[in-house]
């Protein structure tokens, strides 16, 4: 059965670590501060919980989009270099260049390392509602697959909508990562998941371990895992539901 650990580092980022692999989720690494983007402007409250260079070698980034600093910030983008692969959108990576490598949803790569073996799929997101897109830009999410467990599910940033449905179909994910934080910044609509929509992905993945990440540390983050908390345990499945603690290593259980 495949070991994961989980080291939350602050608002989307995350060190995962299954199998002897290491990964990260959109690397957001800069000190508190304010970014001026052309529609508004995001401040971030809080600082790491660990630093880039404290998270050591990373066999794989995951990031879910490029454009926002919410999810890749300069700090992130400095590290991007450091880590072996780079997997994000299609767009993504030709913006960055480099050795980012572009996945189209439903595409997947394999990492290799001592012998083992971790498929990544990338799988759809929308982050906001129904329309969005061209305001938002591309985004995905991933699945880890191994021989030795059940799949985990990345959401990236994205809503409750039926691409995250479909992922549910094709994947009896065991542990769920859904980016929540009810995020609002261009209009009366969130554009990352909220409660009720955390609450939905957990009934489609009925027996998956959530662990939301993307719920603490920035302005525009209008819930938080303390939201989730008080759901979870009123609708009586809060034991399904583990919330991390910034920068303490913590062992996740993989349901069989």
């Amino acid at each position: 059965m495949s070991s994961l650990t989980m080291t939350l580092i602050g608002g989307p980022t995350a060190l995962i670590e299954i199998d002897g692999f290491r990964l990260l989720t959109d690397p957001t690494f800069d000190a508190p501060r304010a970014y001026q983007l052309p529609h508004v402007k995001l401040e971030k409250l809080s600082g790491p919980a660990l630093s880039a260079d404290a998270v050591g070698e990373i066999d794989a980034v995951l990031l879910s989009h490029d454009q926002h600093a919410d999810n890749l910030d300069e700090s992130g983008k400095n590290f991007l270099p450091k880590a072996k692969r780079v997997l994000t959108t299609v767009a993504g990576a030709e913006r960055l260049g480099g050795h980012a490598e572009g996945l189209a949803p439903w595409a997947s790569t394999e990492l290799s390392k001592n012998g083992r073996s971790l498929t990544i799929t990338a799988t759809p997101a929308r982050h906001g509602p129904a329309g969005i897109e061209p305001l938002s830009g591309d985004v995905i999410g991933f699945v880890l697959t191994s021989k030795d467990s059940r799949p985990i599910y990345i959401s990236g940033d994205t809503v409750w909508y039926d691409g995250v449905a479909e992922v549910a179909k094709r994947f009896k994910a065991g542990v769920v990562l859904p980016f929540a934080g009810a995020a609002q910044t261009r209009g009366p609509f969130h554009l990352t998941m909220d409660t009720n929509d955390t609450i939905e992905t957990a009934r489609a993945f009925p027996d998956a371990m959530i662990v939301p990440l993307h719920t603490d540390g920035w302005a525009h983050f209008k819930q938080n895992a303390g939201d989730l908390r008080a759901s979870f345990d009123a609708l009586g499945f809060g034991a399904r539901l583990k919330l991390l603690e910034p920068g303490v290593k913590t062992v996740i259980e993989l349901p069989r």
